[in-house]
């Protein structure tokens, strides 16, 4: 017996006529009639960056240890999408123009020529594909355009402005080590003023140009004195022998004894051993002296390190750090390679038949809980 087609059975081929196969030739007839070719244009570059410890790094040479330009290729790669290359592409090569071209004939794929600058941005997402590999720093483009000449002209827009933003980059890096080494080179300069000031200062106040000078003459004098007390106690010895006790001249030579004994004991508390009520003894002269000239020194060191730095950040802010390397210049592209009819006419079939289907299971399923 055969089977008869029953009205659902017509109901579902009506249908995956009018979901599946109408659609799909009203696509078809789109993108083979009214679509637009696009061309689209490569270009790959990376940000080359020459390391080199900079001039306040303290720890050598881990300056070398750092990233290569992997922030750099980020701040890139986001510089590209961004509104101010659309800006600056746009006022160099009217771009809004070079994108709705073909709007009366195609309006799907290209821009409505009145479009706000948040819509060419969206737009331009569309158009400009760049990918960025984070661990090589590679950087590619892919600029689709309606003409092979837009295309090659838009990317290679893309590649001069990513390098006048790189210099920029290099330029800020530049000013920013340049203005701290001169910082720091004002800092040990004014440190090195007040260390010598305040060493002229204090051998103005205490009257000596180097103290080791003054406790040499010291020592001199103490050792004569102790000559004389020497040669006086031997005067007194063979006066006691040949005279009485109450000779005046042994009486003179006693005196002569305990002044010279005062006195040796006054030189000798200069030196450190009793200093007055002012502080003013050797000892204190020499301690004040050596820590004077202590901070002299250290200030002579840190100004001769800040100007070495400062030399050092001047010579490389003449040389140039970040480059851009290119590894694919911008193509000029001889056919058109999008849109990709093929391509999206099956994914239309497909999304169509998947859509369909799912309708139908849920017709069904509502009919089998009748």
């Amino acid at each position: 017996m055969r089977a008869r087609a029953r009205p659902r059975h017509l109901f579902l081929m009506i249908s995956a006529q009018v979901m599946i196969l109408l659609p799909s030739l009203v696509t078809a007839w789109y993108l083979w009639e009214r679509s637009a070719d696009q061309y689209a244009s490569y270009a790959g570059f990376t940000i080359r960056r020459e390391e080199a410890p900079t001039p306040t790094d303290f720890l050598g040479n881990l300056g070398q240890l750092s990233s290569g330009s992997s922030s750099d290729s980020d701040i890139l790669f986001e510089f590209i999408h961004s509104q101010d290359m659309i800006l600056r592409v746009d006022a160099l090569h009217d771009v809004r123009s070079m994108f709705d071209r073909h709007h009366d004939r195609d309006p799907v794929f290209a821009l409505a020529p009145n479009a706000t600058r948040e819509e060419l941005r969206d737009y331009w997402r569309r158009m400009v594909q760049v990918s960025y590999t984070s661990g090589s720093g590679l950087i590619e483009v892919r600029v689709n355009a309606f003409d092979p000449q837009d295309a090659q002209t838009i990317a290679q827009e893309i590649f001069d402005q990513s390098l006048k933003r790189i210099n920029d980059l290099t330029a800020i890096a530049r000013a920013d080590s340049i203005r701290f080494a001169e910082t720091e080179l004002d800092a040990a300069e004014r440190q090195l003023q007040a260390a010598r000031q305040a060493l002229t200062a204090y051998r103005s106040q205490n009257q000596v140009i180097t103290p080791d000078a003054d406790i040499r003459v010291q020592m001199g004098l103490i050792n004569t004195l102790q000559q004389q007390l020497g040669e006086e106690l031997i005067k007194l010895d063979l006066l006691r022998e040949q005279a009485k006790d109450n000779d005046p001249r042994a009486v003179q030579a006693s005196l002569r004894i305990a002044a010279i004994r005062n006195r040796i004991a006054d030189e000798r508390s200069k030196l450190g051993g009793g200093a007055d009520a002012q502080g003013d003894d050797y000892a204190s002269i020499v301690t004040e002296f050596e820590r004077l000239t202590v901070d002299r020194e250290f200030a002579e060191k840190k100004y001769t390190t800040a100007l070495s730095n400062f030399d050092t950040a001047q010579a490389e802010a003449r040389r140039q750090t970040r480059y851009l390397a290119a590894f694919e210049r911008p193509t000029l592209p001889e056919s058109a390679e999008y849109p990709r009819r093929w391509l999206l006419l099956g994914l239309t079939v497909l999304f169509l038949s998947i859509g369909w289907s799912i309708l139908v299971l849920i017709y069904y399923s509502l009919r089998d809980r009748r």
